[in-house]
């Protein structure tokens, strides 16, 4: 399974690429889809144009359903991107008892230029983590690191839907 997925997604690159780089490589297609989920704008919009200039009550409006706010979609992110790329690093996991739920949090006013910055830094720290990693590393990882890019633009899409839905949205910024 993971050689299928290994070979889809080189496959699936390497043709959306071709004239922009005929020497792709695994190391080079994860760090594209870390990127374009972060802060580069490409096909989407990135998870730091997402929310940027959303105050602490934009980000924490909730509608009456279950469904998560801003803040609670970006702690999520922060919380399994950090978690992952511990594991990636070889650091100790802080104790999760498993509950997902556990993982969308609110922000206040001090805490929520926090965690804007904090989603950047663990974003920042994937990157360089794929930069450093040997092929041994990442043909073990490749599988993880892919989902963790596909998750990112995921939630992504939840928060600009809510931007988009409450007006918060510029258009210049992408997703018309």
């Amino acid at each position: 399974m993971k050689q299928l997925l290994l070979a889809f997604l080189l496959l699936n690159f390497i043709t959306l690429n071709a004239q922009k780089d005929s020497t792709s490589t695994l190391k080079s297609i994860l760090l594209e889809q870390l990127k374009t989920t972060h802060n580069v704008k490409d096909w989407f919009v990135p998870a730091d144009t997402a929310i940027a200039g959303l105050t602490a009550e934009q980000a924490n409006w909730k509608d009456s359903s279950e469904n998560h706010s801003i803040a609670q979609l970006t702690t999520h992110l922060i919380f399994w991107n950090l978690h992952a790329l511990k594991s990636f690093t070889g650091q100790k996991q802080s104790a999760f008892d498993g509950d997902n739920k556990e993982t969308f949090s609110p922000v206040d006013e001090k805490s929520w230029p926090a965690t804007v910055t904090r989603l950047d830094s663990v974003l920042t720290a994937w990157e360089v983590a794929v930069s450093n990693a040997d092929e041994i590393k990442l043909q073990k990882w490749y599988d993880t690191i892919a989902h963790i890019g596909t998750h990112n633009a995921y939630h992504t899409g939840q928060i600009l839907y809510i931007r988009k839905m409450k007006g918060w949205w510029n258009d210049a910024n992408g997703v018309k």
